[in-house]
């Protein structure tokens, strides 16, 4: 599954890579009410945790659906600024109806809006769906939902101010060191983007971003089967620190596409794709490859000493050796008339953490 945004004839003027405080301080909101897939902030996130004063906690709590399993639409912002307050001015232009529907989306866990649904603002049996799913994910998120949908003006308000308390309480003294790994990251991205194009600069982004051969549309592996236009919009890229491993996409109606991805971490580590972890998975499923594999992690073999060793045929062994090298499972190393095969160490060790960040992401 995918998401494709068709590129087809967009300037390359059109395609931005640039940093936003708003995404960025809405990554850390993500990490503090989702630790458990960020195991290398956890330390960070406990210590937030432990200084906040109890009135801001409550708040974070109470919002969190803005941020928690995904985002609030206008929290990725498309044109990002150079300061948080800019970008929350900007939020505070959206009108209600945009908010709110945005809001929603993610408060009760529904699908991105059709440009022909009702809002909940002014529809009752939209408004009745939208408190409907909403009470059924808690009371805090029916609570959440019921104030929005009666006084949209004044829990806006309650959320910008919350988001300035996280930027006193936070929010600053970690944006200082993350803007200099963001500028690092853009500098390489936008260079890229000049000396060679598009598809190197994607290339860079991520291993679940590609370009399709035709140059026209940017394929996202992300759980989800969808095309969308960016024609007369536009894409914009957000580098983030706090994001990883997430890979988040905005695409309702009405928005220009916005893609928030992980900048990569310093070390030889490198994201793989879903296929490549699929390719693992399947591999392993199978008894007689994973007695082989086994076999191999203790050093190297031949095709016969395998096939001798668990009384099969060479071709046997032979093609489910083609399946665990595709996956990437083995290397392969002649030695005059033979070729000796060995497990490789590093990716079975990585397939738990690529299994874990292919599907967090």
């Amino acid at each position: 599954m995918a998401l494709r945004i068709d590129i087809g004839g967009l300037p390359p003027g059109r395609l931005r890579f640039a940093a936003s405080p708003l995404a960025e301080l809405t990554a850390m909101l993500h990490v503090l009410a989702e630790p458990g897939h960020h195991p290398r902030l956890a330390g960070w996130a406990g210590d937030v945790w432990a200084g906040l004063r109890p009135e801001l906690a409550e708040r974070l709590r109470e919002a969190e659906f803005l941020w928690r399993s995904s985002r609030a639409d206008f929290l990725v912002p498309a044109r990002p600024r150079p300061t948080l307050a800019e970008e929350l001015d900007d939020v505070d232009r959206i009108d209600d109806e945009t908010y709110v529907t945005a809001a929603l989306v993610t408060t009760c866990g529904s699908n991105r809006v059709h440009f022909a649904a009702p809002s909940p603002l002014t529809d009752a049996a939209a408004r009745q769906r939208a408190l409907d799913l909403a009470q059924a994910r808690g009371a805090l998120q029916e609570a959440f939902a019921e104030r929005l949908l009666a006084d949209p003006a004044a829990v806006r308000t309650r959320v910008r101010h919350t988001l300035e308390q996280c930027a006193e309480a936070f929010f600053d003294a970690a944006w200082t060191g993350v803007a200099v790994q963001l500028a690092a990251d853009l500098r390489l991205k936008n260079d890229l983007l000049k000396r060679q194009g598009i598809g190197a600069a994607l290339a860079s982004v991520s291993g679940a971003i590609t370009l399709a051969p035709d140059g026209d549309r940017i394929i996202v592996d992300k759980l989800q089967d969808k095309a969308i236009a960016a024609h007369s919009s536009g894409v914009t890229f957000l580098p983030s620190v706090f994001g990883r491993p997430h890979l988040v996409v905005v695409h309702a109606p009405g928005w220009r596409p916005v893609v928030q991805y992980p900048v990569a971490e310093a070390g030889p580590w490198e994201p793989v794709s879903l296929e490549t972890v699929t390719l693992r998975l399947e591999a392993l499923a199978h008894p007689v490859r994973l007695r082989l594999l086994r076999t191999l992690a203790r050093g190297p073999h031949t095709t016969g000493e395998l096939a001798h060793a668990w009384e099969l045929s060479p071709p046997e062994v032979s093609r489910h050796l083609a399946v665990l090298r595709r996956a990437g499972l083995l290397t392969a190393r002649r030695h005059g008339r033979y070729v000796r095969y060995t497990a490789s160490l590093p990716d079975l060790t990585a397939l738990g953490t690529d299994l874990l960040a292919a599907v967090l992401r």
